[in-house]
């Protein structure tokens, strides 16, 4: 049986652990790369954090368990915004309210 079609979406820079602010499956997964993608928000493939990620409620922090994975994924979006670490709190304010749309770093 094949799995669902997952994807996880944190949120980081406006707390001091990144957050879960969004997940699903099959449609809402789409949904949520969609706006992603529509936003300029990094999408990474990664199946082994995913399964850690998926655990997680949405608003809920990462544990310390995840935070070598999921600083890997961080400094990867950092290289490619050409940011360094303390950039995020320079970003302006969000005013979207959709789920999907409040992901500052990347959807996975």
């Amino acid at each position: 049986m094949k799995a669902p079609f997952e994807a996880v979406a944190l949120e980081y820079g406006k707390q001091k652990t990144p957050r879960v602010v969004a997940k699903g499956q099959e449609e809402l997964a789409l949904r949520i790369i969609t706006e992603a993608k529509r936003q300029g928000i990094y999408v990474a493939e990664d199946p082994q954090l995913l399964a850690l990620l998926s655990r997680l409620d949405v608003g809920e922090e990462i544990t310390q368990d995840m935070y070598t994975a999921v600083a890997v994924i961080l400094s990867w979006v950092y290289w490619l915004k050409g940011m360094q670490p303390g950039d995020e709190a320079k970003a302006e304010p969000e005013t979207e309210t959709d789920p999907a749309s409040k992901a500052d770093q990347a959807s996975l």
